[in-house]
């Protein structure tokens, strides 16, 4: 009876293999029948376990034998689990056992190519396509590839939101119509093609699994929709094949590569090439199915495994940045890949045999024992199909230890690399005639898209397994963040380690700056710091100030269309130059990052004034204007608030900020927000009871509240958010990287206390400020205080390089996240020294 597949597609995920400590024992005696796997179910077998998880249930067969036999509904198939014993059958039994049903689907719709051919005719057609792939045309094929990914990479566009399989299914297709073919298919045919290839290949597993050839002939659905994806792609190919090289300027790369080729493109080849058997030349039934071959096997096994690449860098980001550093050293940008390039990127080529280790795409693969034969102890008949799952065999624990782990280093020094146990391109006179074709065409598009782009994943859509004939990657969408190279501050030190001087030149703005340094109590030079100057007042502009100002333009937008300002307000607001901040303070952040982040501040700015007034003194509006916005960090119903401007635009900023994140990354935020938003009520409180800083209130609960209200916890937590990895969670760990971030949000308060001082010192509420509080509870003056918090900043700093030392050598992979924090304080030290936000109307300029 026909087998139920409708749950034939069902998503699968990965599941650990049973383990076993060692292969199992060999049978005493020679010719055994391999034993039957348990749980078959009268009438259906094994199907439903296979169907319902096939990578599981092939996975557990492992533990039964080197081949199991499994029932599938009335036929019996013989599963080799053993990497060695599939070796075996592909190499010294190839010829006893050639091609099995799964294979002849396709033969029977795209005719006798090299994929499905066996014999004589397979070593025939091999010896004619040879030459496609010899190592003399890699150059070409190189070049057009890298301009391939390039054009296609450079239409995307700043936080724009990717479906990657979709993207990377495009462009493998691309590739191989321009590189072995010489043609561009328009986007109606590539957008067929695509839409096509599932019914083909849910088609080539549903009659592969029928129990009588005739099935495939009547009029059911699947049937119908397989043989309408077989006249898709014969069209599709049509197409190509007879298509012309583009004459376009594009195509300058295309031409070049096809005239440095003997024998120009794969289809002039077959034309050119005379059949042995005949003595005559290839037909075009001949050239077609050879060309659905490349398709097919260039197209979706490429494009899965480029999914998978990205999604483990994406998990990994310690692995994407030792890749991207070697790329820099041996493949700079810019540069068209060679072979020579490609075979320096050691660490590159690891990275890519683990992605295709854990993610053979092959799930399933047959072959047919045409007579009867030995496989390893056990005795196969005429006739039994056996079958084997490249993806399980690569899972195998006794090959590979914690073999559910991505590990590049396991492939470092040649190890792992024992043939019998990785066949990612089959082995024998059948293997993969392109392997050499697909090793650089995932390097060279992976290398080209890392370059340019950083993805970032976007929550609950990460890669997910989905199990037909091949495993393959759905759901994983990114935002696209660009990625430049980082902005270089350069220190100069000066006696000691936070001491750095200014770089020679005028400040990036065109105001005025304050005549007076809280930090050394002498009057700003508008070039270089005078030796001996304690702290450099701003770094190297790292963008072009255009971009900034497009961004202030977009935040002033945001901020009159949320209501937080009124259109008349925005003069004086734009004055405060939030933008500039957050453009010192975070060099490298563009596009939609970089309006995120001025977005945010803008609107911490505006809630931090409204605390100026009536809230501040009063605890009662202090809560009902701060509760609400600390409920928006918790899942359920979302709370209403007396100021809906503030709430509103701040349910949009926290969407914004967690919608690429990871739930430790959204638990960290969401906890440092709290407690960022909970100061404002508590120093209402303090002021209403009286207890302000000095006057009941010492100085270290201060220092607490200073420390949390000033935003810092938050926004070095965006550190992650824009960077698109979370730091290594062993670092999180770390002891004295608390005591680095507590440090970092310290000092930046405090060089903000400093500047702030004058501002605050004139409000009318008691205001929360480190010299003020130090004037008050140790009845100093106020150069003597301004001296002591000048002093604490520095001595902050000193500690935070030494942390930081200590934390990068421990923890490499997260070098950029204590980077990171050093450029905050740095960037508000440029910022503060620059801004109107903190001069009192008729003071000092």
């Amino acid at each position: 009876m026909p087998l139920s597949t409708h749950t034939l597609l069902a998503e699968t995920r990965k599941r650990i293999v049973p383990p076993r400590t060692a292969p199992p024992p060999a049978p005493t005696t020679r010719a055994a029948v391999p034993p039957l796997a348990p749980g078959a179910v009268p009438g259906l077998g094994h199907a439903a376990a296979l169907l319902r998880d096939p990578l599981g249930f092939l996975g557990s067969l492992a533990r039964h034998g080197g081949v199991v036999r499994i029932r599938l509904g009335p036929r019996t198939v013989c599963v080799v689990t053993d990497a060695r014993l599939v070796h075996t059958l592909l190499v010294a039994l190839a010829r006893d056992c050639p091609r099995g049903a799964v294979q002849d689907t396709l033969k029977t719709a795209f005719g006798d190519g090299l994929l499905m051919s066996e014999g004589q005719a397979h070593r025939d057609r091999r010896r004619i396509i040879q030459p496609a792939f010899g190592p003399d045309r890699m150059a070409g094929y190189l070049a057009v590839m890298h301009q391939v990914t390039e054009e296609r990479a450079g239409r995307w566009r700043p936080g724009q939101v990717l479906d990657v399989a979709k993207e990377m299914n495009h462009l493998a297709l691309e590739i191989v119509t321009r590189s072995l073919f010489g043609a561009r298919l328009s986007e109606d045919a590539t957008l067929a093609f695509h839409r096509a290839l599932p019914d083909l290949v849910k088609g080539q597993i549903v009659q592969s699994l029928y129990p009588h050839p005739a099935l495939a002939r009547l009029p059911l659905p699947v049937n119908r929709r397989f043989d309408a994806a077989v006249r898709v792609l014969n069209r599709v190919v049509d197409q190509a094949v007879n298509g012309r090289p583009g004459t376009d300027r594009t195509d300058r790369t295309d031409r070049t590569a096809l005239t440095d080729r003997p024998g120009g493109t794969l289809p002039a080849l077959l034309r050119a090439a005379t059949d042995p058997a005949t003595g005559r030349p290839l037909t075009e039934a001949d050239v077609r199915s050879e060309a659905i071959t490349m398709f097919g096997a260039g197209t979706e096994t490429v494009s899965t495994t480029l999914t998978w690449l990205l999604d483990e860098l994406l998990r990994h980001p310690e692995v994407e940045a030792r890749v991207l550093a070697e790329l820099d050293e041996h493949l700079p940008a810019g540069t068209v890949p060679t072979p020579e390039a490609l075979g320096r990127l050691g660490y590159t080529r690891s990275v890519t045999q683990e992605v295709v280790r854990l993610h053979a795409p092959n799930a399933f693969l047959m072959r047919t024992a045409q007579v009867p034969v030995d496989l390893g102890p056990y005795r196969i008949p005429a006739g039994t199909e056996l079958l084997y799952s490249l993806t399980a065999l690569h899972r195998d624990p006794v090959r590979y230890q914690e073999p559910l782990s991505f590990r590049p280093e396991r492939w470092q020094d040649g190890g792992g690399l024992g043939r019998p146990s990785f066949l990612p391109f089959g082995a024998g006179k059948h293997k993969c005639i392109g392997e050499a074709f697909a090793w650089a065409e995932l390097t060279v598009a992976a290398a080209a898209i890392l370059r340019r782009w950083r993805p970032v994943a976007v929550p609950g859509a990460r890669a997910r397994e989905v199990v037909w004939t091949t495993v393959q990657a759905h759901g994983l969408r990114v935002r696209l963040a660009p990625r430049t190279e980082a902005a270089a501050t350069s220190v100069v030190r000066t006696g000691a380690p936070e001491r750095a001087a200014a770089p020679a030149g005028t400040l990036p703005t065109d105001r005025a700056r304050p005549t007076g340094c809280p930090f050394t109590g002498t009057a700003n030079t508008p070039a270089t710091a005078r030796p001996g100057t304690a702290i450099a007042v701003a770094p190297p502009q790292p963008r072009p100030p255009a971009e900034l100002r497009a961004a202030a333009d977009r935040h002033a937008d945001w901020a009159v269309h949320h209501g937080l300002l009124a259109p008349t307000e925005l003069p004086g607001y734009r004055a405060y130059a939030l933008h500039e901040l957050i453009g010192h303070a975070f060099p490298r952040v563009r596009g939609a990052e970089l309006d995120l982040l001025v977005d945010m501040l803008g609107w911490f700015t505006v809630l931090d004034d409204h605390f100026d007034g009536p809230p501040g003194r009063r605890p009662t509006e202090a809560h009902a204007l701060v509760d609400p916005l600390i409920s928006t960090l918790a899942d359920g119903p979302r709370p209403t608030a007396p100021d809906g401007r503030l709430l509103t635009a701040w349910r949009e900023l926290w969407d914004r900020q967690s919608e690429s994140a990871s739930p430790a990354w959204r638990a960290r935020a969401a906890h440092e927000w709290r407690a960022c938003l909970a100061t404002f009520p508590a120093e209402a409180e303090h002021r209403a009871r009286g207890t302000v800083p000095a006057l009941g209130l010492g100085l270290a609960e201060t220092m607490r509240l200073r420390r949390h209200g000033s935003c810092l916890y938050p926004f070095m937590n965006i550190l992650e958010r824009v960077h698109g990895a979370d730091a290594p969670a062993a670092l999180h760990a770390e002891p004295a990287l608390h005591r680095l971030r507590a440090n970092t949000a310290d000092a930046a308060t405090l060089i903000n206390d400093l500047y702030s001082l004058e501002r605050e010192e004139r409000q009318s509420a008691a205001a929360f400020n480190t010299v003020l509080t130090l004037q008050r509870a140790r009845g100093c003056t106020r150069g003597r205080a301004v001296s002591a918090v000048r002093a604490r900043v520095a001595h902050l700093r000193r500690e935070n390089e030494a942390l930081r030392r200590d934390l990068g050598r421990r923890h490499p992979a997260g070098r950029w996240y204590l980077d990171g924090t050093r450029e905050l304080v740095t960037g508000v030290q440029a910022w503060t020294s620059t801004s109107d936000r903190y001069q009192v109307p008729g003071g000092r300029r």
